[in-house]
């Protein structure tokens, strides 16, 4: 059998967007001599749809679209997520996270989702109800069974399995299929990769049939999804693997592929992955949401390097402005080493001095800081200037500004609050500050694009004379350590100090996390990279007292 896996990039909430790709994929896998066509979960109307579908008519304008894709669906079937309603008389929530078997211009059957996650980012159980069982659809002879995304996330060796009372395998293991067929829209992290491949084999080796994963790509909002769909045989293992952050329509012969039909872009690792989920991230957000430039500003440092690379591969570097914004105590090299940057990088480049807005600021406030004490105040004067500055260019241009924080800094608050803060997306917040290091490098790979005294120079903000971020914070190894431990694996103070750091290193550290959780939900949204980021993924209140 050769079945078409259509892995397709698509817009939460852009229905008529996303029929035209299923469609399109659709009439092209089945010209490619797909005998039945297999789509990402809730592909008409993208994932995560969230609260879109309390809006009265969402779910009913769902129906009414993959009614009309069914009516375009010929003799060769197609399986579609999407979301059923449920009656209004019946108990439990409203809706269930479906896949029609669409076959001959009508829809034949459907299946829900057994599983309903309700973790990190997902909230599945606030408007979905589970199905008892896996579905098994019987076509020409054969014994499908379809599972929806975390319906196979039941291996021993996952975490969340243990969440779940029941294995939807093992009713597919006891009633005995001959295909299993995966819809999924599975988030991308940094590991996610390495388990994902021996997930779906696993569930080949346990169903003792070929199983077809088919998982969605693309950037919506914090969340990239990375495609990679896979599948995998009992006996031959990983027979088709499609690329990763791309979209990709591929058709794979059950009988004769082999480990030949698998991408060179399949199962990117490292630091390599880390860059491409980022451009995607980045590239869908800004596309998705109108926006056809970029705007970063460029402190000669790692960060706002990183970052100025990434938006020139996801813009093109004719779509990104940079603009260094020295005050009085910029040094030569900062500004000399963003220069370089936009030059390597062949985005567009100015300068505009700050001295006479921070002294003006200064001047205006005297009257009232009179015999005060100058401290980090004044500091974040230059600060808020650069935000006040940067958002009027964003205006004035219609570029999104991109912030530069990474994620050690934005836990422990070593970032200015509607200052260095300012902006549409933070594209590096959930990156510690070595993993910014490393990505900078691999992005030296091929030639110098981020000038090497960027990387090799100690990291400073750059508010007052000779500072330096070791003054206020621990050496990042030690930080980016304790941050792990804390922040994404929720460990105390003491058994981080079991660990080997020093205990009021911890202590200061932790103070500092749970000090700056305001700002943190001021923050622009970032992408996802790490396992645990800060965003919808964790809920910590601003307001509370609780030190472990």
């Amino acid at each position: 059998m050769k079945i078409g896996i259509a892995q397709i990039n698509t817009t939460v909430g852009d229905l008529a967007g996303n029929q035209q790709l299923i469609l399109g994929a659709y009439h092209e896998l089945v010209a490619d001599g797909a005998e039945l066509v297999v789509f990402p979960e809730l592909a008409i109307c993208g994932y995560p749809p969230r609260d879109l579908l309390f809006k009265s008519r969402f779910v009913h304008d769902i129906a009414d679209t993959l009614q009309a894709i069914a009516t375009e669906i010929g003799a060769v079937p197609a399986l579609i997520g999407y979301v059923e309603g449920r009656a209004a008389n019946e108990t439990g929530r409203p809706f269930y996270n479906a896949a029609a078997w669409c076959e001959s211009g009508a829809i034949q059957a459907n299946a829900r989702k057994s599983l309903l996650p309700n973790y990190d980012v997902f909230d599945e159980e606030r408007y979905f109800e589970p199905a008892k069982n896996p579905t098994i659809h019987e076509w020409q002879g054969k014994r499908i069974g379809i599972t929806i995304c975390e319906d196979i996330w039941t291996s021993s060796a996952v975490p969340t399995s243990r969440r779940y009372c029941q294995d939807p395998l093992a009713s597919l293991e006891d009633r005995g299929i001959d295909l299993l067929l995966n819809l999924s829209a599975s988030p991308w992290h940094e590991g996610k990769n390495e388990a994902r491949e021996p997930l779906v084999q696993e569930a080949a080796d346990r169903c003792d049939c070929p199983v077809v994963y088919c998982n969605a790509v693309g950037g919506n909002d914090e969340l990239i999804f990375d495609g990679g769909s896979l599948v995998a045989h009992p006996q031959r293992g990983l027979v088709a693997g499609l690329a990763a952050f791309r979209a990709e329509n591929r058709t794979v012969d059950l009988h004769t592929s082999a480990k030949d039909n698998v991408s060179p872009y399949f199962n990117l690792k490292g630091n390599a992955a880390t860059h491409d989920a980022l451009v995607l991230g980045l590239r869908d957000y800004a596309h998705k949401s109108g926006f056809k430039k970029a705007l970063i500003g460029l402190s000669g440092g790692i960060d706002s390097a990183v970052v100025a690379a990434i938006a020139a591969e996801a813009f093109g570097p004719e779509n990104v402005i940079g603009v260094a914004l020295p005050s009085a105590i910029s040094s030569q090299h900062s500004r000399d080493d963003a220069a370089a940057l936009a030059h390597n990088l062949s985005i567009e480049y100015h300068e505009v001095a700050i001295a006479d807005t921070v002294s003006s600021a200064e001047a205006a406030l005297a009257p009232m800081f009179e015999g005060l004490k100058a401290d980090v105040t004044e500091e974040n004067i230059q600060a808020r200037a650069r935000g006040v500055l940067l958002m009027a260019m964003s205006n004035k241009f219609g570029a999104l500004l991109l912030t530069t924080g990474n994620k050690s800094e934005i836990s422990v608050g070593y970032c200015t609050l509607y200052g260095d803060m300012c902006g549409g997306l933070a594209v590096i917040s959930d990156l510690p500050k070595m993993k910014v290091y490393a990505l900078a490098r691999h992005i030296n790979l091929e030639r110098e694009l981020i000038p090497v005294n960027t990387i090799d120079k100690p990291p400073s903000a750059e508010l007052r004379l000779d500072q330096k971020d070791e003054d206020s914070l621990p050496p990042y190894p030690v930080l980016d350590g304790i941050l792990r431990l804390y922040v994404e694996e929720g460990l105390s103070t003491a058994e981080i100090v079991a660990r080997g750091f020093d205990e009021a290193v911890v202590r200061d550290i932790i103070r500092k996390v749970d000090l700056n959780e305001y700002k943190r939900k001021q923050a622009a949204p970032g992408l996802k990279t790490t396992p645990l980021a800060f965003g919808v993924g964790r809920r910590i209140p601003i307001v509370q007292k609780y030190v472990s």
